[in-house]
């Protein structure tokens, strides 16, 4: 992608009053492992049919610390997330939380108790106007064809729009250098490591998609997520949507998240 010399000061005065390092934004597993990432710009992604929008469903009721255990679990493998004990620096692509803090501005005083008390798997909710896409200076974080929202570690300038536009809190920064939480842990040679300085999330497992599979955490839960073609009506996902009754976290604010929490 093209800038011109006064986008390039812009996006190079931003870095530099932010902080970030000289390094480049992202750094392979070792040398000769695979490079998951390597020339996937915004402009290189192949393009989708306009026809697939992909979505999740989440049924709360099914939805306990064991099922949030399994799906942060396999995520956290999958996509080499590194685990660090202050809170301050924990990364997050996957994680469980409560009803009162989910849906904070919507919470009902009088709903049934034991549905408040279970726990929320909460995510990027890939949304189809997403605000972390606007702000991003250096299109690092991109909405694909299919409705993913995804991230190219190679554009990241640790800027950190991004966080401050995304309402869900879906997005981590890597204040400290992640291959430090991944000591001592069985990593995936698959999938890049990142470096601190730089911004990460969900992907929706695009990686697997991309080859026909499910994300990592519907397969591994498939009584209580299901994954599939929201513009499709007679998709598996359109079929649980008519039958049951779904929330969707800050409807309020128009970005269409296609993340869908059946009650």
């Amino acid at each position: 992608m093209s800038m011109d010399r006064r986008e390039f000061i812009k996006v190079a005065g931003l870095s530099a009053l932010l902080g970030v390092g000289g390094k480049g934004a992202f750094e392979l597993l070792r040398p000769g492992e695979l490079d998951a990432f390597e020339g996937q710009a915004p402009e290189n992604v192949p393009a989708a049919t306009p026809k697939i929008r992909w979505a999740i469903t989440i049924d709360v009721r099914k939805t306990d610390n064991s099922v949030v255990q399994k799906c942060r679990g396999v995520c956290d493998y999958l996509h080499n997330v590194p685990h660090f004990d202050n809170p301050k620096d924990e990364v997050k692509w996957i994680w469980g939380d409560t009803y009162e803090h989910a849906f904070a501005d919507g919470a009902n005083e009088y709903m049934d108790s034991s549905l408040a008390d279970l726990p929320f798997l909460l995510l990027c909710n890939h949304c189809d106007h997403p605000p972390c896409v606007r702000v991003c200076p250096t299109k690092a974080t991109f909405r694909r064809p299919d409705g993913i929202v995804a991230m190219d570690y190679h554009r990241c300038i640790g800027c950190r729009f991004c966080m401050a536009a995304c309402p869900f809190g879906s997005r981590s920064f890597n204040w400290r250098d992640p291959r430090d939480g991944l000591k001592d842990r069985k990593l995936n040679p698959e999938f890049p490591t990142r470096m601190r300085g730089v911004v990460e999330k969900c992907n929706l497992c695009v990686e697997r998609i991309d080859k026909g599979l499910i994300p990592a955490c519907v397969e591994t839960c498939p009584d209580v997520l299901a994954f599939g073609n929201l513009a499709d009506p007679n998709s598996n996902v359109r079929q649980i949507l008519r039958t049951r009754t779904s929330l969707r976290r800050k409807i309020e604010l128009g970005t269409e998240p296609s993340v869908f929490y059946l009650v």
